[in-house]
């Protein structure tokens, strides 16, 4: 396995129904299969992460495949770039959507065993995700530090994650693949008019990262159609527009539909081939 201690960042063992390093730091695994490596003094706030409701809203809109060309065009960059990885990273995961299809489209395509790893801050996400993918590995934990060994992983994915260089560098082997997902031009467009006096486009430049090779990118886009109230409603509160809408400003969308432009910037990196230093 590639748990370390949060703490004093030892190798993990998992021992009957816990995971214990030499120190004898102990995590117990929860009754949906998941381990929290994310200590008490660790945490910025008590339950950190997207809340349940959030959580819930996306789940159910993703649920309903409005996203799903997003994770068919990861799946197949994956096996493009990265056709033998067997140890794979799912960075800031939430309720595992992306992870499950990507681990399920792998294992046909390449008929042999690979592992997939889920990491979040939100315990809520990964509740559910463990309980839902049992045959993936889920953990609560930061993406700005990962309880991860260094050189893990063959591939590893980050679709609107936030996370810390140095912890890319250290958890992904040399020559691994990084596929990053994050907003296009026009993403969501229509619905930033309907907040902002004056809405302004998202980055176009690449997402250059020290460590890593800049082998490509691709832009999907797509229009979306929004007709009924759960579904416009799962939309508006899975994103952060959710602040700045009024109520009755949800309620007009709801009403009227929503019609939105979905735009998203996918890119690919390749970790330097070079001696990794420990960054612990």
């Amino acid at each position: 396995m590639s748990y370390i201690c949060p703490i004093c960042s030892a190798p993990l063992v998992k021992q009957q129904n816990a995971w214990q390093c030499e120190q004898r730091h102990q995590f117990d695994c929860a009754k949906e299969g998941y381990v929290n490596l994310l200590p008490v003094q660790k945490k910025k706030t008590k339950d950190p992460g997207d809340n349940k409701e959030m959580m819930f809203a996306r789940r159910e809109f993703l649920n309903q495949g409005f996203y799903q060309p997003l994770s068919d065009k990861v799946n197949q960059l994956a096996f493009e770039y990265a056709p033998d990885a067997n140890k794979i990273l799912d960075i800031g995961c939430g309720e595992g959507y992306y992870s499950h299809r990507l681990f399920e489209a792998l294992q046909s395509v390449t008929q042999s065993h690979c592992e997939l790893f889920g990491v979040d801050i939100s315990k809520s996400a990964i509740r559910y995700a463990a309980k839902r993918y049992s045959d993936l590995h889920f953990c609560v934990a930061s993406a700005f530090e990962m309880p991860l060994a260094n050189n893990s992983f063959d591939l590893a994915i980050r679709i609107y994650a936030p996370s810390k260089i140095e912890e890319l560098q250290r958890v992904i082997k040399p020559g691994g693949i990084l596929i990053t997902v994050s907003p296009g031009p026009t993403h969501h467009y229509a619905l930033k008019k309907k907040i902002y006096s004056e809405p302004k486009l998202h980055p176009q430049g690449p997402l250059v990262l020290d460590g890593f090779t800049y082998l490509a990118h691709e832009a999907l886009s797509y229009s979306l159609s929004l007709t009924h109230a759960d579904d416009i409603d799962h939309f508006l509160n899975m994103t952060p527009y959710a602040w700045k809408l009024s109520d009755s400003q949800k309620s007009q969308i709801i009403e009227q539909g929503l019609e939105c432009e979905i735009d998203f910037k996918i890119e690919i990196h390749q970790r330097e081939q070079e001696t990794i230093r420990s960054l612990i």
